[in-house]
This record gives C-alpha cells, structure tokens and sequence, in this order.
C-alpha cells in the first residue's frame, strides 16, 4: 500500500488496540488531531532536555527574549498531554516582556503505526508544509498556530500566537528536527537529483 492511499484512510476508522486511539477534532488548534492514551504508554522517553531541543538563539528571530517555564501544565486532551502522557518531553517558554507570548514545544518518540496514524489523521485535516524538510503540517486557529513535524521515529509538536503562518514556526521545527532526527528527510527530499 503507497503512502498517499495510506493517507485515505477515514480518520474514523484509525484504531490501534491498547495503545493510541486517533481523533481528528476542530476548534483549537492545540486540539486539531491528537493521540489519545487507551490503555498503556507505546512511547519511549525522548532523552533531550529542552535546551537541546531548542537552543535559546533560536528564539533571536522573534525579536524577544525567552525564558523556560520550568513546570509546563499542558491542557487536558491537548496533543502536548498527549506527548507526556506517551514519555514525550515537554517545553514551554515566556517571552520575558510579555507573559501572554509562549511557545510550546513538545515530542513524541513512538513506533512507526502510531506515526503513520497521526500523519493519516493531520494530512486528511489538510495544512502541508514542504518546507520543514519532514513531513509537516500548520494550522492557524484564532491566534494560535500549531506546526506538526514527523522526524520518524519522532513527532514533533509546537504551538504559539507567534506562529502565524508555517514560516513562523520554521525556525522551532528546524530546531527540534536538528535535535532528535538531523538525518531525517522526507522520501521526495532524500531523493537524489538528477
């Protein structure tokens, strides 16, 4: 089966037994498509700190100075719960001249059938972004953006009011991709060229 029918798959009928349970939700755009825990943690521990994922010069491009929230409390239900839930690591920072601008930062290390769930789920809601080298996607729900990005074996969440279009997030994802999967590319990128 190619990826792209992998990809028709109904939203609805995305199940795995014991482990995560797919939903493609509107409203938020913390809440867009999530994996929900059903019965055990898949996921393995995600090893870098949240320096390492997203070193402090990586915010220079927002024109702010960034500070670590050192004990994030994620939304019920949101994928960023979900990522801790499954081991993931979890980030948020606090612009220091305003505390209403954050940017959160979470990932997943999980096996390859949750993570072709999860892609399924978000390429079905639409959003993709060729630029962040891995497979990606970006919403815009009111004032908050959120940017997807698969660095298999890694899904890699972020969301924030600074991200108002995917290139705002770029810099975020590059990052956290540098970080936990330098080599990964998306099969059409890996390509060589003629």
């Amino acid at each position: 089966m190619t990826s792209r029918s992998l990809r028709a798959i109904s939203i609805a009928a995305l199940v795995v037994p014991a482990a995560l349970v797919l939903a493609g939700c509107s409203g938020g755009g913390s809440d867009r498509a999530s994996a929900t825990a059903t019965a055990g943690v898949v996921g393995r521990p995600v090893s870098q700190t949240c320096a390492e994922l997203v070193p402090t010069d990586t915010f220079s491009v927002y024109g702010q100075q960034f500070e670590r929230v050192r004990a994030p409390k994620p939304t019920k239900g949101s994928p960023v719960a979900q990522i801790a839930a499954q081991d993931g690591r979890v980030c948020t920072w606090r612009s220091t001249a305003d505390d209403d601008v954050t940017v959160t930062v979470a990932v997943a290390h999980l096996p390859g059938k949750q993570l072709t769930q999860l892609k399924d789920a978000l390429f079905e809601q639409g959003g993709s972004v060729p630029t962040y080298t891995v497979e990606g996607y970006f919403t815009l729900s009111g004032k908050t953006g959120r940017a997807d990005a698969f660095a298999d074996p890694y899904w890699i969440h972020t969301s924030s009011t600074l991200f108002t279009e995917p290139g705002a997030a770029q810099p975020v994802v590059d990052a956290v991709r540098a970080a936990v999967a330098p080599d990964a590319r998306t099969p059409e990128s890996s390509a060589p060229t003629p």
